[in-house]
């Protein structure tokens, strides 16, 4: 099986840690396969020493402002 290629660009948050998961959510700048850095939603996890990513999206920056603004709207 082909490893996963990827590169944490900044780390910007982690949310709280449920107990008995495996994955940790997190919200980074990814840059996968060499591209272009994308803002990344995902679990992680360590595994022997190694970092995991679980499934998630990954969006643009134009992407990610559109998610904060229609969150803000439904949240107020």
């Amino acid at each position: 099986m082909a490893q996963t290629q990827f590169e944490i660009i900044k780390h910007l948050h982690s949310f709280p840690v449920v107990e008995g998961m495996k994955y940790q959510k997190e919200i980074n700048l990814v840059s996968w396969y060499g591209k272009e850095p994308k803002y990344d939603i995902r679990g992680w996890s360590e595994e022997q020493g190694c970092r995991k990513p679980g499934r998630g999206i990954s969006l643009s920056e134009e992407e990610f402002r559109e998610l904060i603004s229609i969150g803000e709207d439904l949240l107020y």
